[in-house]
């Protein structure tokens, strides 16, 4: 009998071997508390997460952000940002982050309205 259940589970991990690996993928779209609406995607090849948000709110304003993490030892993800408000200023920017198993750091470039640029820079232990 036991003879009987190595067989099958070496098949079984034959088979999984031979299966090719496929990306995965999820979106789905639901309205905010405030009568906006965000929709949200979502996909994974091997260890690398790609995503994008979008959200639209009830007077106009618009968000996107476009993301992509790599999982490992240390995570490491990029995150790109595009925002326009009801009365037409544009809001920009982009953020790195590698999470490791002792600390965190964070580092990112904002553009405001009129050219204003903001470095931010944090490191967490």
């Amino acid at each position: 009998m036991i003879d009987g259940w190595k067989t099958t589970f070496a098949t079984l991990g034959l088979v999984a071997m031979l299966v090719p690996v496929q990306a995965l993928s999820a979106e789905w779209t639901r309205n905010t508390p405030g009568g906006g609406e965000i929709t949200r995607n979502v996909t994974r090849d091997g260890n690398i997460y790609s995503g994008q948000t979008t959200r639209v709110g009830p007077n106009g304003g618009t968000y996107t952000s476009n993301s992509t993490c790599r999982d490992g030892i240390v995570d490491r993800c990029r995150r790109s940002y595009t925002a326009t408000g009801p009365d037409g200023r544009t809001y920009s920017g982009n953020t790195a982050t590698a999470r490791g198993p002792y600390r965190v750091r964070s580092v990112g470039v904002h553009n405001g309205p009129g050219g204003t640029v903001g470095i931010i820079r944090r490191h967490w232990r």
